[in-house]
Formats: C-alpha cells, sequence, structure tokens
C-alpha cells in the first residue's frame, strides 16, 4: 500500500489529482469494475433469496406498511456482493492507482454497516446498540481516514454523526418498491461525476460501483415476487453514500458534489423528525408519516414516486454541481433553484392531494 500523499492538515484538505491514466485501458478497466458489480448484484439473488426463505427473514405488513404482502427482505446481501466484488476488483487491476487505502476503509465501513443491518433483519438489535454501533462505525472510519489522508481527528464526531445520520436516513426512507435502487443509482453516478471534476479516481469508481450494483437491484425489487433490500440493504446504502461522503469531504472535493444529491433524502427525513416532535410522538417509533409516504396515499404508485424523489435528487444534484465554485450570480441562482425544488418536494403530498380533490369534484359533478 503506498504512503498516503498528505497536504493540508486541521480542515478538509484536497489531495493531488489523480494522474492521467493510460487511455483506452481506463476506460476497459473501468466498464470491466462496473459490469462486474451489476452481473454479481443482478445474478446473487437467485441464490440468496431461497436462503432467505429457509430462513425464515420476511417483512409482515402492518397498518404503517406500504405494502400488502409478506415479502422477502434481506437482498441487500447481494447488493453487498456486488460493490464488494467491484471495488476489490478495481484494486486488483489497478484501476485504482493511488488512494487505494481510502478505497479500503469505505469497504471496511460500509462491511460493518452490512453486517449490523444483517443481524437487525435476523434477530432485531436495540435502539440505543444500533445507534452505539453506528457512530462507532463513523467514528472508526473517519478516524483512519484521517489518519491516511493527514487530517486533524476534530474530524472524527463530524464523520460519526454523518455516517450514523444517513444510515438511518436510508433505512427510513426505504418504505417503497424502487426508492433505495433509484437512489443508490442517481448519487453514485452524481459522485462518479464529482471524482472525474475533482480529478479522484477513487471517486469516480467509487461512485460507478455504487451505482451499478442498486442499478442491479431494481428489477428484483420492482418485477413480479419483488423482494426488499432489508436493513443490511438500508444500510449498506446509508454507509455507502456517506461513507464516500466523509472521505470526498477529507480529501478536499467540493462539498456540493457530495452534499447537493442528497438533500432531498435528507429534506425528508429532517422535516418529518421536526413534524412528529411538534405533535409530541415518540420519535423512535414505527410510523409512515415521511413525505414520501405520503405521496403514496395520494394515488400515486410507488413507482411514481420512487422517479419522482429521484428526479427531484437529480435536480438538486445538478443545480449543487453547477454552483460549485462558479460566480455569485450563477452560484445565488442555483442555491435558490435547489432551494425552491426541496421545497415543492416537501410539500408535494399536498400539492398532489389537492389535484386527487379536484379530480374527485370533477368526476362527481
Amino acid at each position: 500500500m503506498e504512503e498516503p500523499r498528505l497536504l493540508h492538515r486541521g480542515g478538509a484538505g484536497r489531495l493531488p489529482e489523480d494522474p492521467p491514466g493510460q487511455g483506452p485501458l481506463v476506460s476497459v478497466l473501468l466498464v470491466l469494475v462496473a459490469g462486474a458489480a451489476f452481473a454479481v448484484s443482478a445474478v446473487l439473488p437467485f441464490v440468496v433469496k431461497p436462503f432467505l426463505g429457509r430462513l425464515g427473514v420476511l417483512d409482515v405488513p402492518n397498518d404503517r406498511s406500504s405494502h400488502t404482502t409478506v415479502v422477502i427482505r434481506g437482498m441487500g446481501i447481494a447488493v453487498a456482493g456486488g460493490i464488494t466484488v467491484g471495488l476489490v476488483l478495481a484494486l486488483l487491476t489497478g484501476l485504482v492507482a493511488v488512494d487505494r487505502s481510502l478505497l479500503l476503509i469505505i469497504l471496511a465501513m460500509l462491511g460493518a454497516a452490512a453486517v449490523l443491518g444483517w443481524i437487525e433483519d435476523l434477530r432485531g438489535v436495540s435502539i440505543l446498540t444500533r445507534a452505539g454501533l453506528q457512530l462507532l462505525i463513523g467514528a472508526l472510519g473517519t478516524a483512519a481516514l484521517a489518519a491516511a489522508i493527514g487530517q486533524s481527528y476534530w474530524w472524527v464526531p463530524v464523520g460519526a454523526v454523518a455516517v450514523a445520520a444517513y444510515i438511518n436516513a436510508a433505512n427510513f426512507m426505504d418504505g417503497i418498491n424502487g426508492i433505495s435502487g433509484m437512489h443508490g443509482a442517481v448519487v453514485g453516478v452524481f459522485y462518479a461525476i464529482g471524482g472525474v471534476l475533482s480529478g479522484q479516481q477513487w471517486l469516480t469508481v467509487t461512485g460507478v460501483v455504487i451505482a451499478m450494483a442498486f442499478l442491479a437491484f431494481l428489477p428484483w425489487n420492482l418485477g413480479r415476487g419483488f423482494v426488499f433490500l432489508g436493513d443490511v440493504g438500508s444500510y449498506l446504502l446509508g454507509a455507502s453514500i456517506a461513507a464516500t461522503a466523509v472521505t470526498g469531504l477529507l480529501a478536499g472535493v467540493y462539498l456540493e458534489y457530495l452534499l447537493s444529491p442528497v438533500l432531498i433524502y435528507l429534506a425528508d427525513t429532517f422535516t418529518t423528525f421536526l413534524r412528529r416532535a411538534r405533535r409530541g410522538e415518540r420519535l423512535y417509533a414505527s410510523h409512515r408519516s415521511h413525505v414520501y409516504q405520503r405521496l403514496t396515499d395520494t394515488g400515486l404508485g410507488h413507482v411514481q414516486v420512487a422517479l419522482l424523489v429521484t428526479l427531484s435528487s437529480a435536480l438538486t444534484g445538478a443545480a449543487g454541481f453547477a454552483v460549485a465554485n462558479a460566480q455569485a450570480p450563477v452560484a445565488v441562482a442555483g442555491s435558490l433553484f435547489a432551494a425552491v425544488v426541496v421545497a415543492l418536494y416537501v410539500n408535494s403530498p399536498r400539492i398532489f392531494a389537492a389535484r386527487a380533490a379536484r379530480r374527485r369534484v370533477r368526476r362527481t359533478a
């Protein structure tokens, strides 16, 4: 493993750009890695699904569910396999020639989160234990990243909270078919583009692998006899995105590249938390009052809502990329655009409910 390349200390610095690639070879290797991640994630469920059925890893619907039939969960194991194969292959082929330690740390963080999620799927974990372990994964991972990049350890609590928070956000948002697979795909694509623009190939490769692995899960989640990611998959999704974002932040990637694609998920989670707190509800109790869940109550189907969430994330992501390093007029305009998209999304259940009510009135007139 190469020595870490150190620049600024005491704050989020910037690693030097990766050296120019070897032309077509890099492209071929990237396609190979992406294809491997996709293939493993798409094929492994044929093996995993019967295994999960025998173990009885099932999701039984209740009054807070957005589905009505018993469904096998835990298919996130297959996605974890796809991401692992993709990242390991990137290391073995030399596609990531520098910053290899960063890829290993990310892999360790998402692996630990997936194991925690798998335990939750099998037997359940208490809220305090779950939260403590999520914070520990974030803290240890951020400490390792700080050591590898040469950053201050003051970033450790920031990384711990960020990782734990986004693991929970991804878990809360994984309530309808298609939403998590689409989210992993769109955020992965944006992070891959951010890696290209930042000249950091580890980020490009990680983004592509995440995108392809979650994209391959969509046919299993949307087709007949659909299955769920389960906690192993939603924890994996949250940790993959959060670990990559924390690594990018410490490596000097623009914050806009890292934050803008996840604004919708954060806004949905945060506003739901505030709304429930104002009502005096138990914050740790199960519910179905997220924005995306309320959208399904307006008559929209799972795929329609998942596409709306994904489109909104793509719009805020595009706005964030536009404002990064932009002059004041463009930065202000892009920020306002992203704010409008977030506001429209948060209020979309009211908008669609009002539209549905007008349609009912017209039909009865």
